[in-house]
């Protein structure tokens, strides 16, 4: 998560949602991304989408079996899907996002029965870090709101 954590900074250096993903298997970092989605012009370029894709391709297999997501907040609806369709076997997050959250806290689709698979999850892992992160960035982009640690924006 530590990691993670580190490419989440760099989302927050080009002025993106700080958000960090690292996929694993077997002690080997496979894909790793950080949110991008101004930058790249691409709406999907979440920092877990990022990571699935680098691992895809390096595996040359979009089935990513027995790996493990480490991301710094709660994957949202599009991203949960992506790990579903992908076959992540676990996913870990730090920050819960009680808006917008696809692994439990809004929507459940990691543990949903009527997809063919489900995810693990483990959630609050260096939760406090990876929330102030997220409440920091968003305070600097909203002066003078009161900015919660489970903001909307992914």
């Amino acid at each position: 998560m530590r990691h993670a954590l580190a490419l989440a900074q760099r989302a927050r250096e080009i002025d993106e949602v700080p958000v960090g993903a690292v996929l694993v298997y077997e002690g080997k970092v496979l894909g790793e991304g950080w949110n991008q989605p101004i930058a790249s012009v691409d709406p999907s370029a979440h920092a877990e989408i990022v990571a699935l894709r680098q691992a895809a391709v390096r595996l040359h297999n979009y089935r990513l079996v027995d790996t493990t997501l480490y991301v710094t907040k709660e994957p949202c609806v599009m991203c949960a899907g992506a790990l579903v369709h992908a076959r992540v076997k676990r996913v870990v997050f730090g920050a819960p996002d009680a808006k917008a959250g696809a692994a439990g806290s809004v929507f459940d689709l990691l543990h949903n029965d009527a997809l063919n698979h489900q995810c693990e999850i483990e959630c609050g892992v260096l939760a406090r870090d990876c929330s102030t992160l997220l409440v920091e960035f968003f305070k600097a982009r909203r002066p003078g709101r009161n900015v919660e640690i489970n903001e909307t924006d992914h």
